[in-house]
């Protein structure tokens, strides 16, 4: 598996990337508050072996044995996409070793809220296989460069390297992955599919928490920025009308952003 790491003081920050991108997303983070950001299995440059499990569940027990190995207990979650599916979850279970957390633009995992017309295709068995298949890099360029609101925020050398780790196993994990969250149906609970908010015990304290949301994004919408908020105690929200899917890439002040709230 690959992972970048930049020390610094404190506890570490974790940041988990969405689909399809990897730990790149995370460069301008970790050279301003350092912290630790794996490729998922799946993704960028780990391993991607079909045998793997890609579900929410296998990914989140892939952070636990890796931050095992690493020997990190306590973290402060940055999670973007379906990186939150699967930060929430792992909060889920440990929320004693989560001391704050950061969500940005996050799927539809609750009631009430339709897939993406493009995650509805890939959930659809042969669908998804043969719209994978098809994908040529200039639909791929199109796909990420629709997300932004600047025209310059994905560049021709990001896009490539994006290409170039979307190989045939890349497109197996998402479409495993995006099959794993359920069909919405959640009951009157409110809470994602497989996650749990992370309380922790009675008596305990809840993490600070913060839901930055890019209003443009094209295939989310800014009503699941609340959706998150109140599934999360306690959590603010930061609406950026000015920003989509990838709201760092928008708005480079979303990098001190972030961390001025880790470090509060």
């Amino acid at each position: 598996m690959f992972y970048r790491r930049a020390d610094a003081p404190g506890v570490p920050v974790l940041y988990l990337h969405g689909i399809p991108t990897s730990s790149d997303d995370w460069l301008g983070f970790l050279a301003r508050s350092g912290g630790i950001a794996p490729d998922l299995i799946g993704f960028g440059r780990s391993g991607k072996g079909g045998h793997l499990d890609y579900s929410v569940e296998g990914l989140t027990g892939f952070l636990e044995r890796f931050l095992a190995e690493l020997h990190v207990d306590a973290v402060k979650l940055v999670a973007h996409d379906w990186g939150v599916a699967i930060g929430l979850t792992l909060a889920g279970r440990h929320p004693e070793r989560i001391e704050r957390i950061v969500l940005l633009n996050a799927p539809p995992l609750f009631d009430g809220f339709a897939w993406p017309r493009l995650v509805k295709w890939w959930r659809s068995p042969l669908i998804g296989e043969g719209l994978m298949g098809s994908f040529t890099r200039g639909m791929l360029a199109r796909t990420l460069r629709r997300g932004c609101v600047r025209p310059d925020a994905w560049t021709d050398e990001r896009i490539a390297t994006v290409w170039d780790q979307f190989d045939q196993g890349t497109q197996r994990a998402i479409l495993r992955l995006v099959r794993s969250a359920g069909d919405n149906n959640f009951g009157g609970s409110g809470a994602p599919q497989g996650t749990g908010a992370p309380d922790g015990p009675p008596g305990t304290s809840k993490p600070p928490a913060l839901v930055v949301w890019g209003d443009r994004d094209p295939w989310y919408p800014r009503a699941l920025a609340d959706a998150y908020a109140a599934h999360v105690p306690g959590a603010g929200i930061e609406r950026l009308s000015d920003a989509g899917h990838w709201p760092w890439m928008d708005r480079a002040d979303i990098v001190e952003r972030v961390a001025t709230f880790l470090e509060e």
